[in-house]
């Protein structure tokens, strides 16, 4: 992980969490999102934006936290890995808040396999978990592959 690069901060509950700025093109509101039939539970659904569909991903549904309905008031992050634009519906962005090396705390030496956590970051109003977008995606892309075979 580049530590002391910026990370965008988001929250689901009182719970906060950070992406690297590098992969976040964008944050906006939430919007309607089309279900599709016999998707695994991390994908929401899909949205037009600006003509190009883009896959919603449950950040609930991938963090552990109890769900609920879409509020006026949730945000949806635009993000792209590995040449994959996705979309991550969470309750709030937080804005952008600095990396540093002396502040983060590698994940291996929290617990030895958090697949999609890259560590924690140490911050005046407490913890961020920060995460690795690639393989929060693997992570979709095995559930949806599970998800088919299945059907």
């Amino acid at each position: 992980m580049a530590v002391a690069q910026s990370l965008v901060v988001f929250s689901l509950d009182e719970q906060r969490y950070a992406l690297a700025l590098d992969c976040v093109q964008r944050t906006i509101r939430a919007v309607a999102v089309t279900p599709v039939p016999k998707a695994p539970p991390l994908l929401c659904g899909i949205i037009d934006l600006g003509g190009a569909i883009i896959p919603v991903i449950n950040m609930r549904e991938c963090l552990n936290h109890p769900q609920r309905t879409l509020r006026l008031s949730d945000q949806i992050i635009i993000a792209t890995a590995e040449n994959q634009t996705v979309a991550l519906l969470v309750d709030e962005t937080m804005g952008v808040t600095p990396g540093s090396e002396e502040a983060t705390v590698p994940v291996g030496t929290i617990l030895a396999r958090l697949d999609i956590i890259n560590g924690a970051v140490q911050h005046p109003d407490g913890l961020i978990l920060v995460l690795d977008l690639p393989r929060l995606l693997s992570l979709g892309e095995s559930a949806i592959h599970l998800h088919n075979s299945e059907g």
